[in-house]
């Protein structure tokens, strides 16, 4: 082999080792990513006994939110998950098509809503129903039910630009969500709820049109169902993790998640795709000898 060779060779065998470096690195940050629980200290046995969570919850400003959210605004489903393709989330964020709108507004969009997660966790009950009673009694029942077994503790979260999401218990046939208490949490700034079970008074959520996705609709009340489990805790939803903060995202397409530290730059890309789409389809329009409407003002 010449001396020529052997550089040559060198070479290659550095810019081989530094390639292999830069993909080991860019992996090991992509499984490393949303769901990976970084600990410091390793749980002792008495701490697994109690019950441990690995995946704990980032707290942000209310200041920090908003300034997330507007890097969303006006972003759709589908542009955002183009941006979630960039960043090498492929199909990892996207909830099932089974998550759909409970009600659509097709000329002004109004089922559509972009917010920042807040999450609750109820699971179905092990406790027998109640028996037939008289009203005073059945009514007390059910009001302790309420206060003390399937609460919504999670209500002083909300806030502007809040996205409540549910892990509920889809095989229980229970209403957590109503037309009652979802226009209290939209008084208090809830932009939209999503749940990966049902919810009810669907006719009358789509007359207030408060935007709801949910899996399919339920008809029962949560007393003799369902028991709340945790709040403000990593839950799944569609299939997908859902951590406090996270950006939902939410229109006819379905619902997406993003991951809060990717939210810039999968906000930068999906601003580019949709303001492209919007070019083109307005000179279509015109074309067309169609009138300008809110798809792409």
């Amino acid at each position: 082999m010449t001396r020529r060779n052997r550089i040559r060779g060198t070479v290659l065998s550095l810019v081989m080792a530094v390639t292999l470096i830069a993909v080991t690195a860019i992996w090991m940050a992509m499984v490393s990513g949303p769901a990976a629980a970084q600990q410091t200290a390793k749980p002792t046995t008495e701490d697994l006994r109690a019950g441990k969570n690995f995946i704990e919850t980032k707290v942000y400003s209310e200041q920090d939110d908003q300034d997330t959210l507007k890097l969303f605004d006006g972003l759709r489903v589908s542009d955002v998950t183009d941006g979630l393709d960039k960043v090498g989330l492929t199909n990892v964020m996207l909830m099932s098509p089974e998550i759909h709108a409970a009600w659509k507004d097709t000329t002004h969009y109004k089922h559509r809503f972009i917010g920042l997660a807040v999450t609750a966790r109820y699971v179905p009950t092990n406790r027998p129903p109640a028996p037939a009673m008289e009203t005073k009694l059945y009514d007390a029942w059910s009001g302790k039910w309420y206060s003390e077994l399937s609460p919504e503790p999670f209500t002083p979260l909300i806030r502007k630009g809040t996205a409540l999401v549910i892990d509920d218990a889809p095989d229980s046939d229970v209403g957590t969500i109503g037309s009652n208490n979802i226009m209290g949490w939209k008084v208090r700034g809830c932009v939209g709820v999503v749940t990966n079970a049902g919810a009810r008074d669907t006719d009358e959520v789509a007359t207030e049109q408060m935007p709801l996705y949910l899996r399919h609709v339920a008809r029962g009340i949560r007393p003799g169902r369902n028991e709340i489990e945790s709040v403000n805790r990593p839950i799944e939803c569609g299939g997908v993790l859902v951590r406090p903060g996270d950006v939902i995202v939410a229109d006819g397409d379905g619902v997406v998640v993003v991951p809060r530290e990717k939210a810039k730059e999968v906000a930068e890309y999906a601003k580019g795709i949709m303001e492209g789409d919007k070019t083109g389809r307005r000179g279509l329009y015109k074309k067309l000898g169609l009138p300008e409407d809110d798809s792409v003002r």
